[in-house]
């Protein structure tokens, strides 16, 4: 008799991301001021900032609470998270893949605002005077993952429908 394997099978995925953003960040803060930029390409940079918000730097000039505030919602995300890759069967890759992503992204973003107050931005995507707000490896990962999520919605949106007809 064999047990069913579920998705914490893609927690593998997370642990790859995490130390992904974890290595960057750390690359950068051990090899550049605060404010330093390398210029890559021509339209994007490696710009070492502090975020201490959350996306686009919302809530960054709230004057501290917002760090715990935004650690909160990270942990009960990382959960829920968990639970759910818990539920799922590991066959369910784009699902799977999903909530890897989001829970890898929220859980470097949380050692980010625990351990230094702010997490670390450094992506710097910019086109002559337009600039796109400084994110990092983590925040990739959450967007790639939210991204899946919605192609998720719509796939059985569309399984639904075709069901009905």
């Amino acid at each position: 008799m064999s047990a069913k394997r579920n998705g914490l099978i893609w927690l593998v995925l997370t642990v790859v991301l995490l130390v992904a953003d974890w290595a960057t960040k750390t690359l950068v803060i051990n090899t550049m001021t605060v404010g330093q930029s390398i210029d890559i390409l021509p339209v994007f940079n490696i710009t070492y900032v502090h975020n201490p918000g959350a996306a686009f730097s919302f809530l960054s000039d709230a004057g501290g609470w917002q760090r715990w505030f935004l650690s909160a919602i990270a942990v009960a995300i990382s959960v829920l998270l968990i639970w759910w890759l818990k539920r799922l069967p590991a066959s369910n890759k784009l699902l799977g893949c999903a909530y890897a992503l989001v829970l890898a992204g929220a859980l470097g973003n949380l050692y980010d605002r625990m351990v230094y107050g702010y997490v670390i931005d450094f992506i710097h995507v910019y086109y002559q005077n337009w600039h796109y707000p400084k994110f990092n490896i983590a925040d990739c990962a959450i967007c790639i993952g939210a991204a899946l999520l919605l192609i998720d919605a719509f796939k059985s949106s569309s399984k639904k429908e075709s069901v009905n007809e």
